[in-house]
């Protein structure tokens, strides 16, 4: 019996991916296997964290790096390390620094649902750029002059969500911010897989990035990872982590804290509820070493194998199938089901109703089409989201 179901949840079976609300992506027994030993015992969080930030910075080429509880509390940690810096009086203060550098300069097609983890940490946005493309109004993207003419007295650094195909370039864009000694932080919570994103994105010159660990990395899903420039990631740790201790009696574990520099001790930062526990940290740290190894990537001919047959079991319904299968070798392959004579929004409200439940990706509901994302497949999962598709499209 399924422990969601012993608890009045019945289980769902997930083909939209690794999407958050419906749990993140499948953990590997050895990322399992880590959380449970490490709940076994007690350990100095900073200590933790701090071997992480070792860990985190061979992955991925930063200075520095912490695990978080999610990516949108890397963000929101990342927006009070750059509003705060190294100064106590002002991580006191967040979110409220009216008198203080606190405007984020945006693209106006950057903004998002999540950019409100920015907000939230005290960051107003400034918006430049128009989104002109969706509005058929125009050809061009935002271009770097408008970030340019946006900062003044009150900017504190730059918002930028990355896309490899992203204008302007992110590596253009920091050279800009930079020659006005503006940091950026960059939203990359969905650009992995490819693995080199670990690095390439970094190696822009960002001064903070921001990744998912419940999705690719595959991860707990409340996780996340901030990696950057030692400083910025040093100030969002204060600012996380439980710092009721006594400032003489505290050992502060290097490189990522330096006591020397330090005056005294943060009481509990605007980040103390975006904690992350010990089990988290240790089974993320696990599964960011799979990943980098290429772990994951064997997984990739099954996948393969369940959609090509759910496109054999569906031959001869009222519907067109397609799978892509991502040049990287690296991505998730994408089954695509058109239907005809149907209302795909129906269909994906019937699945979602039925029994088994079953939830499709729905991004493409209004081109007709269903979305099978295979990664969290088996044999039995298949089967049964064969027959409830032959039942609804026969």
């Amino acid at each position: 019996m399924s422990i969601f179901a012993e608890w009045g949840v019945e289980p769902v079976i997930n083909v939209c991916g690794t999407v958050t609300r419906l749990g993140g992506a499948p953990m590997p027994r050895e990322v399992l296997d880590a959380y449970v030993a490490a709940a076994g015992e007690s350990v100095p969080l900073d200590e933790l964290q701090n071997r992480a930030c070792l860990e985190i910075a061979q992955h991925t080429g930063a200075e520095a790096g912490i695990v978080t509880s999610g990516a949108a509390a890397g963000l929101m940690l990342g927006t009070a390390a750059i509003l705060a810096r190294d100064h106590l009086g002002l991580m006191e203060r967040l979110p409220h620094l009216d008198d203080h550098p606190h405007e984020f300069v945006v693209a106006r097609e950057h903004r998002n649902g999540y950019d409100h983890a920015v907000r939230a940490a005290g960051a107003k946005f400034v918006e430049v750029g128009f989104n002109e493309i969706v509005a058929g109004a125009g050809v061009r993207r935002t271009e770097a002059w408008e970030y340019e003419v946006a900062f003044g007295p009150k900017t504190a650094g730059v918002l930028y969500v990355y896309d490899v195909a992203g204008q302007p370039a992110l590596g253009d864009l920091v050279e800009l911010a930079h020659a006005h000694h503006l940091p950026v932080l960059v939203d990359a919570a969905g650009e992995l897989p490819p693995c080199s994103n670990l690095r390439d994105i970094l190696a822009t010159g960002a001064d903070l990035v921001v990744f998912s660990g419940g999705k690719a990395i595959r991860g707990p899903q409340g996780t996340g990872i901030l990696c950057g420039n030692l400083e910025f990631v040093r100030s969002a740790a204060l600012q996380m982590l439980d710092m009721d201790d006594h400032f003489d009696l505290w050992e502060a574990p290097s490189p990522l804290f330096d006591k020397t520099e330090m005056r005294g001790l943060p009481r509990h930062g605007i980040g103390r509820a975006l904690k992350v526990s010990k089990e988290q940290i240790v089974s993320l740290l696990t599964a960011l070493r799979m990943f980098a190894a290429g772990a994951y990537l064997p997984l990739r001919p099954a996948m393969l194998h369940h959609l090509g047959h759910i496109v054999r079991e569906l031959n001869g319904l009222a519907v067109t199938c397609h799978v892509t299968d991502p040049a990287d070798g690296e991505s998730s392959p994408i089954l695509e089901i058109a239907l005809s004579g149907k209302s795909a929004w129906d269909v994906c409200k019937r699945l979602r109703r039925g029994q088994p439940r079953i939830q499709v990706g729905h991004g493409k509901l209004a081109e007709g089409k269903l979305v099978v994302n295979p990664i969290h497949l088996n044999e039995e999962r298949t089967a049964a989201l064969v027959r409830r598709l032959r039942e609804e499209l026969s």
